[in-house]
């Protein structure tokens, strides 16, 4: 479960949707896909048409996983900073109902923009 206290995923990259797809899949409803894959060092996050599941890899061997469900129903507000001249990550904030906030972190490569847009269209 995510810590909301320090809930933050770190340097995230795009990846593809193989990287996670066989991980997530089995959890999903009827109907559900993939929108956005993005890896950190070892955690993942992948956003759904339905939620957002944060994957949180644990132990010396990484075999043991620790999926977190978040709706996006619950998102009463999300923040957004870009990436700058010198500072290159971006910054999506997201504040859950009853929950909390999560922090997410992009490098450069990844087009927050976008993320902010399939977000708005699931919660405005």
């Amino acid at each position: 479960m995510i810590d909301f206290q320090n809930a933050s995923f770190m340097k995230l990259k795009p990846v593809p949707q193989s990287d996670f797809a066989g991980m997530v899949s089995p959890m999903f409803v009827a109907g559900e896909t993939i929108l956005g894959t993005f890896r950190g060092i070892r955690d993942g996050v992948v956003f759904t048409d339905k939620r957002i599941i944060a994957i949180n890899v644990q132990g010396m061997t990484g075999k043991k996983k620790d999926f977190t469900s978040l709706p996006y129903s619950k998102i009463q507000a999300f923040s957004v900073e870009t990436a700058g001249v010198l500072d290159l990550d971006s910054e999506l904030e997201i504040w859950f109902s009853g929950l909390g906030k999560v922090k997410f972190e992009f490098v450069s490569q990844a087009n927050v923009s976008q993320i902010c847009k399939m977000i708005s269209e699931r919660v405005l």
